[in-house]
């Protein structure tokens, strides 16, 4: 066998051509290595960033979760734009062209996801999710039961919440109240609210103690009540980090879509906060369909996930009042189709909408309801109008929270708004506004029922409407009183006017308080037969009395200095 000799060896390492040869090599090699060592330092900074933004966002890892898909192109766009630093150093771009592509066919998904889900091709599926039935005016709660009546509205449970709040300094100081639900709370409807951390400092100061109490609202008698606990919460949605219930939940639950997370309080006064998970049962993202919930103690972080059929009857709000409405609208709109819906309109109804005003007076309108309590569940009801948005219902709809039952009973006559004006011209001279109403039966006549407020929003009177006429209005200082007289007015045996006058004959005075004075201007104005006597103090505030009330007012002269009992508004003087 012939060797290649030494000086062979050096010969060829000196011809030119071997030493182009082996620059390409060594060229490629080097390009292979960094290639390598891109893919690594691109990989490590994408699961980098990929853990942080999935520690902040919190995604559901679920593909019919249209958040996953938006954070794997974001994931993506963060991944790109390392290789291409990187890649540009390297000067290998043809890399570059299979993320672009990977990039191009999540984002076409996504969106094809998104089209395929659009009612537009899924009208039927989108009115039978959920189911219907007929109901009748016997399933209107009766008003035998005035203490099932839920009337307040939450910017009333608001301010007596924060009074009652406002009264403990401790508390105060460091925490707000925070969402008011309404629920069935030892078969009485309440309104209850938990307090949250007033934001990041207050809650790096409290967390390890947690949060003390919760704030319960009576809407029937108004009064409101903290409760104080001696096991804190530890685990909500004011927290931060990983104390956060939300991101509390998603680790346990990586995979699960939830929503609704909001506070609620068993029979026997313990907090919890549930969360409503569901999927989406039309193509990728249409079609949300509630499948059970999540119980969370927010005391040690416990939870347990259950089906629909396995909630605790103490748990109120699994279908939330919102997502019924919306999915009542799709039954009533699109069970002849989508083109029915939008041309035709041909047997298309929809829930009702109330107007509302800013503080700018600018008006807007969107789709309230209120509440039952019935069988120890919540019920929502709201009307149901036709599509061309006038003033009066063909009927209601009831639906439970906790299990989505809902009711449609057929009967005419005015809508929401419209039995609110009723009950506010009634009272205009007062200038109250009506909350949304309830829904009761009185005598088997449809009625609503509702609280009206001043411009503090304290409630002052209340109000039952005729639905059918909604002339016929009766309005009193308290719910029993106003349904009393609603009663007689229904029998004939008063008219609508004297109804009324004797309601105003009489003023409610449980919530005057004691008032000095000075007198600046005494004036008489007689008002639908009756002399009111007006005092204008030196503070330019104004009260008013029936004269025959405060007939010892004749020996007090402008510049006297009183003492009167008042509301703000109506005044005794003794």
């Amino acid at each position: 066998m012939y060797k290649i000799r030494g000086d062979e060896i050096m010969n060829i390492q000196k011809n030119p051509q071997f030493n182009q040869f082996s620059r390409m090599k060594l060229h490629q090699e080097n390009l292979k290595n960094n290639t390598v060592m891109s893919y690594v330092i691109g990989i490590v900074i994408t699961l980098v960033v990929a853990c942080v933004g999935f520690y902040f966002f919190l995604p559901a890892i679920n593909l019919k979760s249209i958040q996953f898909w938006v954070f794997l192109l974001g994931v993506g766009a963060v991944y790109l734009i390392v290789q291409a630093l990187v890649f540009s150093v390297c000067k290998e771009k043809e890399n570059l062209k299979k993320i672009v592509l990977v990039e191009c066919i999540l984002f076409v998904c996504m969106v094809l996801g998104s089209i395929t889900s659009m009612r537009l091709f899924h009208a039927k599926k989108y009115s039978s999710i959920l189911k219907v039935d007929e109901g009748s005016t016997e399933d209107i709660p009766s008003v035998s039961g005035t203490s099932s009546i839920a009337l307040m509205d939450t910017a009333s449970a608001e301010k007596l919440g924060d009074r009652k709040i406002g009264s403990l300094s401790d508390v105060v100081s460091q925490f707000n109240v925070g969402e008011y639900m309404q629920i069935d709370y030892q078969n009485s409807p309440i309104k209850v609210a938990p307090l949250q951390y007033d934001g990041f400092f207050k809650w790096f100061g409290n967390h390890e103690n947690g949060i003390p109490g919760y704030v319960k609202v009576n809407p029937v008698t108004m009064d409101a009540e903290y409760v104080s606990m001696t096991s804190k919460m530890k685990y909500v949605p004011s927290a931060y980090f990983n104390e956060n219930l939300e991101r509390h939940i998603r680790f346990t639950y990586p995979t699960t879509m939830f929503t609704n997370l909001h506070f609620e309080i068993d029979e026997e006064g313990n907090p919890w906060y549930i969360a409503s998970t569901y999927t989406n049962s039309i193509s990728l993202f249409g079609g949300k369909k509630i499948t059970g919930a999540i119980l969370v103690n927010p005391i040690d972080g416990t939870m347990t996930k259950l089906d629909v059929k396995d909630v605790p009857r103490w748990a109120d709000i699994i279908y939330p009042g919102n997502l019924i409405v919306d999915q009542y609208n799709d039954f009533a709109k699109l069970h002849r189709g989508f083109l029915n819906s939008i041309f035709g309109q041909i047997d298309c109804r929809q829930t009702t909408t109330v107007e509302i005003k800013n503080e700018d007076g600018d008006k807007s309108y969107r789709t309230d309801y209120g509440y039952i309590a019935k069988d120890g569940d919540i019920w929502i009801y709201t009307g149901v109008t036709s599509v061309n948005g006038d003033s009066s219902n063909i009927g209601f709809i009831m639906a439970n929270e906790r299990t989505s039952e809902t009711k449609f009973i057929l009967s005419s006559g005015a809508d929401e708004g419209s039995g609110m004006h009723s009950a506010e011209g009634e009272v205009q001279e007062k200038g109250y506004h009506a909350s949304f109403p309830s829904l009761i039966n009185v005598d088997g006549t449809p009625t609503y029922i509702m609280v009206l407020k001043d411009d503090n929003g304290l409630v002052k009177m209340y109000a039952c409407v005729n639905v059918e006429q909604y002339n016929m209005v009766v309005t009193a200082y308290n719910q029993k009183d106003a349904i009393e007289q609603y009663r007689r007015l229904l029998k004939g045996e008063i008219s609508t006017e004297q109804a009324n006058q004797e309601v105003n004959d009489t003023v409610d005075t449980s919530n005057y308080k004691e008032k000095e004075i000075t007198v600046a201007k005494l004036e008489k104005i007689d008002i639908s037969g009756n002399t009111y006597l007006y005092i204008i103090d030196t503070d330019q505030n104004i009260y008013k009395a029936k004269y025959a009330d405060v007939i010892k007012m004749i020996t007090v002269n402008v510049g006297d200095k009183i003492t009167i009992k008042t509301d703000g508004t109506y005044y005794l003087y003794e």
